[in-house]
């Protein structure tokens, strides 16, 4: 994977887009949850990968006895540990990563299996999930768009207020062969310090669905779903390890 997006160096600004954004980090966890014990009742033991700030993962604490996650960026895992005292928070790379136990579920949220770079490490990141599920465990990955539903040329703005902290993000997305390409720029209005101007760049493969659905089922995962979650969004894979 290459290196990391600025803007996962910078977890509060992070944390204050998305709230501002209206991201609704407590039903998406509900519904998982649900999810999950659709398929797996009584399951206990939940792993995040690409954990983040630990949004997702503080309610995911609420519903399952045991969770720990996972994450490469180091200053998202610290706010994640201020967020989450006592749970395990691991810094690791989602393609080869070994915590010595099993879990019920896996879960792998916001894109993030997109930052791999090719279908060799996208198979290694689910291999990986696969090997930290125990039998009868779920996988949920949500992907990043298909090649046929990614949007180029494509312009998303956003104000949000913090506090006194006044941020305005604007994106944009081009798509490149099997890349998405979106470049995000970042004013940040701040009373005491003015305003300063970030620039992120991300750039996320396009697989298929039909290359999601072999790396689940070479990860042992079977009875995949992709499950609609409302306009805007790519949808999430669900399946059961066999």
């Amino acid at each position: 994977m290459g290196g990391l997006s600025p803007i996962y160096r910078h977890a509060d600004l992070y944390d204050a887009v998305y709230e501002g954004r209206g991201r609704s980090y407590e039903a998406d966890s509900r519904i998982l949850a649900r999810h999950v014990r659709e398929r797996r009742p009584g399951a206990s033991a939940l792993l995040d990968v690409a954990c983040g700030t630990g949004r997702n993962l503080y309610y995911f604490a609420t519903e399952f006895a045991h969770v720990e996650g996972v994450d490469l960026a180091e200053d998202m895992l610290r706010a994640a540990r201020r967020r989450l005292p006592g749970v395990p928070l691991h810094r690791a790379d989602m393609r080869d990563f070994r915590l010595g136990r099993r879990f019920d579920a896996v879960t792998c949220l916001f894109s993030s299996i997109g930052y791999t770079e090719d279908v060799g490490q996208m198979e290694a990141a689910l291999r990986c999930f696969g090997r930290h599920l125990r039998s009868g465990g779920v996988l949920a990955v949500e992907p990043w768009y298909f090649p046929e539903t990614a949007l180029s040329g494509h312009v998303t703005a956003d104000l949000v207020t913090a506090g006194e902290r006044r941020i305005s993000r604007i994106s944009h997305v081009a798509v490149e062969g099997r890349l998405h390409r979106m470049t995000v720029h970042y004013l940040v209005g701040e009373p005491e310090s003015g305003v300063r101007h970030l620039t992120d760049l991300h750039l996320l493969s396009l697989f298929t669905r039909r290359e999601y659905e072999a790396a689940f089922a070479e990860a042992g995962v079977t009875t995949v779903d992709l499950v609609d979650t409302g306009p805007g969004r790519p949808g999430l894979f669900i399946g059961v390890k066999a």
